[in-house]
């Protein structure tokens, strides 16, 4: 079938602006299908933009909902609604964000879906469960923002809301979303601009988020890891691991199944694949490494299903299904690799054995702690000049050696291996590190080295400096001390095969994906600063302070 492949803040935005109406000359074939606008009012009278896809015959249907501020009046997703609503037999809804597209009202981002002042989210559902031609049971589906979206909502708690379908969400806007890591992204930002109906309510919204350069209430607001409890609806959570946000569709599960509310707790199901970030997932290729057919999951057929059961009562077997399924990601292009294949859990994370790899002096990575006395590897952060990573998508399941040879950047690369070595679940990094300036990011990647040198990229992240102690707070560094800069890279299952290498690398920089620190320390802005500094940073490596990444090592033998 026909998909629009969402990706986050790269095809998402490129899409926002795309083709705002489409010319009446050329009509669409929906296959039967009915498509009406609707402005869909709001408790404070605002009005939201809504697409709606009516299945031949005669309903009521139960609806299915999905809400963003990506353009919903485009071929391509005009044809995918209509053929989910055609062989589901689903009223299908397409809402935009409150200020975005046509909706009224002023764009805010996420702010009005939730649990405030002005909920839209809850009033759209009741809406549409209280229509004539609705059955009053309203599902929710979709990817990123979409999916954000539904974590807003199930906090909300719509009394016509019965199952919800994620991809590749998240829960906090400040963690995983507009400051990575404490980061601040705001070229990436300035593109919403063109979802938003007025433009200049971005840049407002953007001025307002700078007030806010820590984690405080004004973020707690749009951060729904708060409010597991209130929500209490079964959900079907996918993830990609080659996705920054997987962290997001992990802790939507985890906290939804261990700490939601009695319809919530013990009725979530998880799967994970090897994937970029989006909202397709029968695809075996991600970027430049194809996987075996297996990899395919064949998401619509299985979302279908999924609404099915919980509303239309359908007894198909779905929620007796594995509560979590994982790919685990094995050598590609090898005949008899491990790996590359899916397994079942009774929950996540699964048992593993936390293990410390050690950057040493000279770019080898061990088991083994260092043995220097004083050993140290030091590189730049030029904010002008900055490593190059030239993409503003996560460029994972590429080579990375494009990367990893420029000149401020580390790699610290093991032995050839001899027996393969599993990691799945949650990979931490804790450097010991100094520096001249009063701030800088730290950047780590974890990349599976092929027998011909290829750096396959499998997981990255960054940690401002400031943000070590925590997000709530800023503290600066000091020269000549050293410091603990600890975070979570992200979550993985991957067999690193007999015969490759395991490489970690680290840098300061890598524009325009990560966008530069100025290093000053000063309160962060639209554009780097005149007084920007060069940073020069120093990983210790030694017998007192030795870095290590923590991996969670799983027997092979599963």
């Amino acid at each position: 079938m026909t998909a629009v492949r969402w990706s986050v803040f790269v095809v998402l935005l490129s899409f926002a602006g795309l083709e705002r109406s489409v010319a009446a000359a050329d009509p669409i074939d929906l296959g039967g299908v009915t498509e009406t606008h609707e402005m869909i009012p709001m408790r404070d009278g605002v009005r939201l933009s809504a697409y709606i896809y009516t299945p031949p015959g005669k309903g009521p249907w139960p609806v299915l909902l999905e809400q963003r501020y990506a353009n919903a009046n485009h071929p391509s997703v005009q044809q995918s609604y209509a053929k989910l609503a055609k062989a589901g037999g689903y009223v299908m809804v397409l809402a935009n964000f409150r200020g975005s597209q046509k909706s009224e009202g002023d764009w805010r981002g996420y702010r009005s879906l939730a649990w405030g002042e002005r909920q839209d989210g809850y009033d759209l559902v009741e809406w549409l469960g209280t229509r004539p031609w609705s059955t009053g049971k309203v599902g929710t589906f979709g990817s990123s923002q979409a999916g954000f979206a539904q974590n807003f909502l199930a906090v909300a708690r719509p009394p016509h809301l019965v199952a919800q379908y994620m991809i590749d969400t998240g829960l906090s806007l400040y963690h995983e979303g507009y400051r990575i890591g404490g980061t601040s992204r705001p070229e990436r930002f300035k593109s919403l601009a063109l979802a938003a109906r007025v433009p200049e309510h971005n840049q407002q919204l953007m001025i307002e988020w700078f007030q806010h350069p820590a984690y405080d209430a004004y973020w707690a607001d749009e951060d729904c890891t708060r409010h597991f409890g209130k929500m209490n609806v079964p959900c079907f959570t996918v993830g990609s691991w080659f996705d920054f946000m997987c962290v997001g569709s992990i802790d939507s599960y985890v906290g939804r199944q261990h700490h939601g509310d009695v319809h919530s707790r013990g009725s979530q199901q998880l799967l994970i694949g090897p994937w970029l970030h989006g909202r397709v997932k029968e695809l075996n290729v991600s970027n430049e490494m194809t996987f075996p057919e297996n990899a395919k999951f064949p998401m619509d057929e299985h979302m279908l299903r999924w609404f099915d059961h919980y509303l239309k009562g359908i007894d198909n077997g779905v929620t007796s299904e594995s509560t979590v399924r994982y790919y685990v990601m094995g050598a590609v292009g090898e005949s008899n690799a491990p790996g590359n294949e899916w397994r079942i859990a009774a929950d996540w994370p699964v048992a593993a054995t936390p293990t410390s790899y050690f950057p040493l002096a000279g770019g080898a990575l061990g088991t083994s702690a260092p043995t220097s006395n004083d050993a140290t590897v030091s590189w730049r952060a030029d904010p002008r000049h900055p490593a190059s990573i030239p993409t503003i998508a996560f460029p994972g399941a590429k080579d990375a050696r494009e990367f990893e040879n420029q000149p401020d950047v580390r790699t610290f690369t093991s032995d050839v291996l001899t027996e393969p070595v599993e990691w799945t679940g949650k990979v931490r990094a804790e450097l010991l590190v100094s520096t001249d300036a009063k701030d800088t990011d730290f950047i780590v990647r974890i990349s599976d080295v092929y027998p011909d040198g290829r750096s396959m990229l499998i997981m990255d992240y960054v940690r401002r400096g400031r943000y070590r102690d925590g997000y709530e707070k800023e503290v600066f560094f000091k020269p000549g001390e050293v410091a603990t800069v600890g975070f979570d890279v992200g979550w993985l299952s991957q067999v690193f095969n007999k015969g490759h290498r395991i490489r970690v690398t680290v840098a300061s920089t890598g524009a325009p994906f990560y966008e530069p620190n100025p290093n000053t320390g000063e309160p962060l802005s639209f554009e780097i600063p005149a007084n920007a500094v060069v940073a020069t940073n120093s990983l210790h490596v030694n017998q007192k302070h030795a870095s290590r990444i923590i991996a969670p090592v799983k027997s092979t033998g599963h």
